[in-house]
């Protein structure tokens, strides 16, 4: 015998279900087994600790610390964090001067550098361009240090520069600083701080070459986007090289092709341009050709790692100044496990609550709604755990607060479409019709409650707090496990339950006992029971479900069929 349609729809249902929670633990458990996945979400800072980087801003003598300068630099450092994917991270002011940043579990070195660095971004063209060291060859052939500067050097340019590329800036004493400059740790920690119109000496970031180079001339606040991306040739053949891909605003855009305009021209290091990001060099490529439509690519040593992280930093911005870290330890859970425990246990009262009232109100057909939270509960858990694997999500006691309330959420799916078959059921309906109409019926409210809670989730998630994001995220989350689990799960599971003898039979263990739940055929506004015959209790029941579940019109109606009821009876009286 062939299946009827909504029988085949059922199980295809059911199979899409299975393919969905196979895929997800596929998945996970290639994790496991070969990466660093866990079977169990990771812990946010308020549940498992972490690690604690005071940051303490580097000025120059005298300058002031703006409380504005030290609430940007907060915005800065909490985008970077989240574009890394490190979720539940806590950043704010310490006093006037102090930036504390919190981050859950072990960060890795690429995460605090994303913290600590300035990323300041500036161009400069190349005056001279020399090796790292500071020794120079004699004439005897041996090599010496090159003598430290003498006071009484010319230090300011015989005629004023036209432009950055001009060796006017190469005075008798820059030349000198030059030539006894060498590439080491302590000459070029602080170099990041040298003024914008004035030539600076620094280093590559590889300390191998040293470069002498001329004032700014675009400026890393022009930058409107950057990306990472796998280096491509003109043919659009990769090489495997990482490196970041640079837009401009109009200004930069402007600024950028009338360097390479100029640098072009000329002939040796002042053909090239530098890229200098926190006082180092971190290339400084030829300029080959003019670059008019502001987008320029930075090549170099680029990890995927690190030239993402660059990528970010310079999307959202240079921070106000230079950091230095004043410390960082490791800090203990705020809430820690028992608070965790207590939170889980509430979650495991509050489905006991609701199995209790399932079972009372709906009898055995209250088993759908256990198992439909029990495959909830083990897609919110496939879900959780490989966002904490492949984006680092951290769960909260905020977000388990939020898994504890989509418990009710989830629930009130189940009631309003049980209730909807039962008032189908009272109409007169068979079970199988019943529960395709009250579906029909009942998805409408059901869709329109979820739209809801999504909509509150993402604006509660935009607008609030960072700790009250983690309960947002998880009632998000649990909204749309909800809607699919009513759809592949619930509906189907009915739509094969109705073919069963027992609940089509409507057996009062079943909870769809139509005599227990008043049910009539309805037809002109009147009502007569069925014809079964019942005991008197129960057709006393039945009686006061029929009259409690009819509309207004319908109760007007059967108003007015008994006044001229009572009227014509009355007249038969007096005609007697």
């Amino acid at each position: 015998m062939a299946k009827s349609t909504p029988v085949k729809k059922a199980w295809r249902s059911l199979s899409w279900l299975g393919v969905i929670v196979l895929v997800l633990l596929g998945t996970l458990t290639a994790g496991v087994l070969f990466s660093n996945a866990t079977w169990l979400p990771k812990l946010a800072l308020d549940l498992e600790g972490g690690t604690q980087v005071i940051l303490t801003p580097q000025v120059e003598n005298g300058q002031s610390i703006q409380q504005q300068q030290l609430d940007q630099a907060v915005s800065i450092i909490r985008q970077r964090i989240d574009a890394s994917g490190v979720s539940e991270a806590q950043i704010s002011t310490e006093g006037s001067r102090n930036i504390v940043v919190s981050l859950p579990g072990k960060p890795d070195e690429e995460t605090l550098n994303r913290v600590k660095s300035s990323a300041r971004l500036d161009f400069r063209p190349v005056l001279i361009a020399g090796g790292p060291s500071n020794e120079v060859v004699g004439a005897d052939g041996k090599s010496t240090p090159a003598p430290t500067p003498e006071p009484g050097l010319q230090s300011t340019p015989s005629t004023s520069p036209t432009n950055g590329s001009d060796l006017a800036w190469v005075t008798p004493a820059l030349q000198a600083q030059f030539n006894a400059f060498s590439c080491t740790a302590e000459n070029t920690q602080n170099v990041n701080a040298a003024p914008t119109d004035k030539p600076l000496i620094t280093c590559d970031d590889q300390n191998q070459a040293k470069y002498l180079l001329g004032p700014v001339e675009v400026k890393g606040q022009d930058i409107s986007d950057a990306n990472a991306g796998i280096m491509t040739s003109s043919q659009g053949v990769s090489n495997g090289q990482w490196a970041v891909n640079i837009v401009f605003n109009a200004a930069g855009t402007k600024a950028f092709a009338d360097v390479t305009t100029r640098l072009n021209a000329l002939q040796g290091a002042q053909n090239q341009f530098a890229i200098v990001l926190d006082g180092k060099v971190i290339s400084a490529p030829t300029t080959n050709a003019v670059i008019t439509d502001g987008k320029p690519q930075i090549s170099g040593n680029f990890t995927e790692a690190s030239a993402k992280a660059l990528a970010d930093q310079l999307k959202f911005g240079a921070l106000p100044f230079s950091f230095k870290v004043q410390s960082q330890d490791d800090i203990s859970a705020t809430l820690g496990t028992s608070q965790l425990i207590s939170g889980l246990v509430a979650g495991l009262i509050g489905l006991i609550l609701v199995a209790i009232y399932t079972f009372f109100q709906y009898r055995l057909l209250g088993f759908v709604t256990i198992v439909s939270l029990v495959v909830a509960g083990v897609l919110t858990w496939l879900t959780i755990s490989l966002l904490s694997w492949h984006y680092d999500y951290r769960l909260s006691l905020a977000g388990v607060a939020g898994l504890i309330v989509a418990i009710g959420f989830t629930a009130d799916s189940f009631i309003v479409y049980f209730e909807r078959i039962r008032d189908e059921l009272r109409d007169g309906r068979g079970l199988e019709s019943a529960v395709e109409a009250g579906w029909s019926r009942a998805r409408r409210t059901i869709y329109a409650s979820k739209a809801t809670n999504l909509l509150a989730a993402i604006v509660l998630y935009v607008l609030a707090a960072a700790n009250v994001r983690g309960f947002a995220f998880t009632l998000g989350l649990t909204t749309v496990i909800d809607v699919i689990v009513v759809l592949l799960f619930t509906h189907p599971t009915l739509q094969l339950l109705a073919r069963t003898r027992f609940f089509s039979s409507g057996h009062p263990a079943s909870g769809l006992d139509p005599q227990a739940l008043g049910a009539v055929y309805r037809g002109a506004a009147k009502f007569r029971s069925p014809a079964v015959t019942v005991g008197a209790g129960t057709a006393a029941r039945s009686s006061k479900e029929a009259a409690r579940r009819q509309t207004i019109a319908e109760r007007k109606a059967a108003e007015l069929a008994g006044a001229t009821t009572s009227s014509d009876r009355s007249t038969e009286g007096k005609d007697s």
